[in-house]
């Protein structure tokens, strides 16, 4: 009834009253408890059995899971022993963790809602404080990445990056391709933090990589190609796909611009007793065109359809700026393909070389320095839709979502405890089942 671990010995149990939060009595089961003697006077922090070294501060509680609607705690002597590695310490209890103020089946409970369920919810539900919730599920992640080397037998992983807070607070994100596991997170945006990564994994595991996917950000691939020169440096397609669209939407913006500034471009449109101009004839038309340009041609309905007929017969510099966009598209669809999809991607940059569009000749400059990740990518098949949040939800939107259902988490360690519990395999099971 109390999910207390085996090795525990329950000497008996009584019950209290103490004042409620609204004043009203609250009833507390306690129970008195003890290891057995397989499990007694061992160090908190290494198992080992040791001496004992004195009482420590006597008898001490730990909340345990809830008997219905009564609140139960486990009650046992705390003595310290003297351990030859950790010097003295409290001696471990087979019912909870070091340091912990809960129960194990306490705590695996909580770091299971926090992985299904808002933070707001585990408080209301388990009776706990917001950072207590914080240190558990710190503590439950740090036990079990403690024990599995996460980064064991890694071949071909993904390195990303996905905001975590406003203010530019980012994570780096590594996932296993093989077994689309999150395998390591840190804080940070920078070349440091990828060199944290490749010292954890060691010199010998980093050589024994054959891929690695990223989204082509030189502080990424540089130090990638200074620590593993036998892995395939592959730039993801969606970030390529995403400049060709941004520079799109910038082709659109100029011509919309222009359209306003014509005749008839713009009219009054009283708010009260304030006026404002807004776009008319074409310029409106061209404002409405965004996510006919930026869809695909497959997915576009027909009033989008014809909405895109209309840009080609009267703005032919951003259709051809469509056509672009459409044609990298292209290259990536011959995945597989490499003698084609570098033929492709040849005639693709002679036409952004020739076609005076300024965006799209630096974009094209921009993808002749990453052609032999982009080549890579399309060859090998690999790209980070592992990690990003298209055409599915993926790790970064996960992240994202993990983030706003810990909402009240004041560092990052949380968040990537809680990161790593759901998305990389570490999530406890329920306390009996």
């Amino acid at each position: 009834m109390l999910g207390v671990e085996a090795g525990t010995v329950v000497e008996g149990a009584e019950w209290e009253e103490n004042p409620g939060e609204l004043g009203e009595p609250q009833v507390t089961v306690v129970a008195r408890v003890r290891p057995d003697k397989r499990r007694a006077s061992r160090c908190g922090t290494c198992g080992r059995r040791c001496p004992r070294y004195d009482h420590g501060e006597g008898r001490r509680r730990w909340r345990a899971l809830d008997l219905g609607t009564l609140r139960a705690e486990a009650e046992a002597e705390a003595p310290r022993v003297t351990c030859p590695e950790h010097g003295v310490v409290v001696a471990a209890v087979p019912w909870a963790r070091h340091g912990a103020a809960h129960t194990r089946a306490f705590e695996d409970t909580i770091a299971w809602l926090a992985c299904v369920t808002s933070k707001t919810t585990i408080t209301a539900l388990m009776r706990v404080g917001w950072r207590a919730v914080g240190h558990i599920v710190e503590r439950v992640s740090a036990e079990a990445r403690a024990g599995e080397d996460r980064l064991a037998g890694l071949r071909r992983i993904g390195i990303g990056e996905v905001s975590c807070k406003r203010g530019c607070k980012y994570l780096i994100v590594v996932a296993d391709h093989d077994s689309g596991r999150l395998v390591w997170a840190a804080p940070g945006r920078d070349t440091a933090t990828v060199r944290r990564f490749f010292d954890a994994l060691g010199p010998e595991r980093s050589a024994a990589l054959t891929h690695i996917s990223a989204d082509g950000a030189s502080w990424i691939a540089s130090v990638a190609a200074g620590r593993a020169p036998g892995a395939a440096l592959c730039t993801d397609p969606f970030h390529v796909v995403s400049r060709a669209t941004d520079a799109l939407d910038e082709v659109r913006r100029e011509v919309w611009n222009h359209a306003r500034r014509a005749p008839g471009g713009q009219r009054d449109r009283r708010h009260g007793v304030r006026a404002e101009k807004e776009s008319a004839g074409d310029a409106r038309d061209l404002k409405r065109a965004r996510y006919a340009l930026w869809k695909n041609p497959e997915n576009l309905t027909e009033r989008q359809a014809a909405k895109l007929a209309w840009i080609e017969k009267t703005h032919p510099c951003l259709y051809r700026a469509w056509l672009l966009k459409e044609g990298i598209r292209v290259v990536f669809q011959l995945k597989g393909q490499p003698a084609a999809a570098g033929e492709a991607l040849d005639r693709w940059l002679a036409w952004t070389a020739r076609c005076r569009i300024p965006q799209f000749v630096e974009l094209g400059r921009t993808i002749r320095r990453h052609r032999r990740g982009i080549e890579a990518a399309i060859e090998h098949r690999l790209s980070n839709g592992l990690i990003e949040s298209w055409p599915a939800p993926r790790l970064n939107t996960k992240i994202r979502l993990i983030t706003r259902m810990a909402f009240g988490f004041h560092g990052p360690g949380a968040i990537l405890a809680l990161a790593m519990l759901n998305l990389g395999g570490l999530r406890p099971q329920l306390p009996g089942r």
